[in-house]
């Protein structure tokens, strides 16, 4: 404290009791797909491409590929083909992914090419270089549809240390309508599937449809509702933009036997190609994560509050410090039930934050630890819309 010395008034600045929680992005993808080594390079503003002689290549005037395994920051088309190539063979599933990801509302990716998709150990390594990136919330392999690979994408969203992320899955290329032939890899709350593949009007050299996985264009459908609306929106009843049609045509029966066992089908209605599915893969021994909006926003809830309260470690740890704790996480839940993800006419109603002397009694004290619970009412989305409509015969007569 300060020594006074002379009589008088003096004013001193308090730091605040409260420390803004922000919320941390939720719509950051990180992809990992396959770029052929001889891919064809975007040319350099202002150079000409040509030799002195002006017959052979000068490969100095055009950008160089990213290496294998190197996870780079994507911002725009435009940053993907410096680093990755411009949109053909060499790269077409993953460009065409990542092309849908910032059509469809997406801002900023990362991206990493791998030898080999369907190489399990390939898809490992870029995922262990994806688990030092925080901003990541959204992870796809594009057209990677092994249960192998789709596993290890689901592992690393669970992961302990990576368990504020989502996977976005490409159902099996089939014709097959049943959950067992689209979807190969084990359930998991921490993704969902996604079929039929999308048609965005490519062509072999057979003139036939070569159609696309949908799970980069799903991704910058995520990143527009979470933008639009907020991430404890159902990323459903939305268009794909790009998108000119689907692999198998779906009718309402069909999707009768897929949608209880949380595959989330692409349906055609007209032109438009819309996302009609909003579950994850939590599957019936997992009911309380249903719905993709509840596990996301639930990720989003516990992830920013542990960043949001690092500054309390080796605080001390009493009844001032609690105080603090609730007002901080309160503030914050406050802020969230405003803006419609919780549910309840009051803030009493749709959340709760106790860290007291009953959550921290002297033995827990004891071990160094600080223990607050916090429970919250979540909004689920209204996937079935029932009007009962009856006849009437208007009001009584007086």
């Amino acid at each position: 404290m300060p020594q006074y010395l002379t009589p008088g008034v003096y004013v001193e600045e308090v730091p605040s009791a409260i420390q803004p929680i922000a919320g941390v992005g939720t719509s950051t993808a990180g992809f990992i797909g396959t770029v052929a080594q001889d891919v064809t390079m975007p040319l350099i503003p202002g150079r000409s491409g040509v030799k002195a002689d002006g017959t052979t290549k000068e490969p100095a005037d055009f950008y160089t590929r990213a290496a294998d395994g190197k996870a780079v920051l994507v911002t725009s088309w435009d940053v993907f083909q410096r680093n990755f190539g411009k949109l053909g063979a060499g790269n077409s599933v993953l460009g065409n992914a990542v092309y849908g990801f910032f059509n469809n509302g997406g801002s900023r990716c990362w991206v990493t090419s791998v030898a080999d998709i369907a190489t399990v150990e390939n898809v490992k390594a870029a995922l262990t270089g994806f688990a030092a990136i925080y901003e990541i919330a959204i992870v796809a392999v594009p057209g990677a549809v092994s249960a192998a690979v789709q596993n290890a994408v689901l592992d690393h969203c669970e992961n302990q240390y990576t368990q504020d992320r989502f996977a976005i899955l490409d159902g099996q290329p089939t014709t097959t309508l049943t959950k067992a032939g689209i979807q190969q890899c084990r359930d998991s709350s921490y993704g969902a599937v996604y079929y039929p593949w999308i048609d965005l009007g490519l062509k072999g050299s057979d003139g036939a449809v070569v159609y696309q996985p949908p799970s980069g264009h799903i991704a910058g459908v995520y990143a527009r509702v979470d933008t639009q609306r907020g991430v404890f929106k159902a990323p459903a009843n939305e268009v794909i933009r790009g998108a000119l049609g689907v692999q198998t045509l779906l009718s309402k029966a069909d999707q009768a036997g897929l949608n209880p066992d949380g595959v989330n089908v692409i349906r055609q209605f007209g032109t438009n190609t819309t996302i009609w599915g909003a579950r994850t893969m939590g599957g019936a021994e997992d009911p309380e994560w249903t719905y993709i909006s509840s596990r996301r926003l639930f990720l989003y809830l516990r992830d920013s509050i542990d960043r949001g309260t690092q500054w309390a470690v080796f605080e001390p740890n009493g009844p001032d410090l609690w105080s603090k704790i609730r007002r901080n996480v309160g503030a914050f839940l406050t802020t969230v039930w405003e803006s419609g993800a919780l549910l309840g006419d009051t803030a009493a109603q749709a959340f709760y934050v106790r860290c007291d002397e009953t959550t921290n009694p002297p033995e827990i004290r004891n071990l160094g630890q600080l223990v607050t619970e916090v429970g919250v009412a979540l909004v689920s989305p209204a996937e079935f819309v029932v009007f009962r409509i009856s006849q009437w015969s208007g009001p009584a007569s007086s």
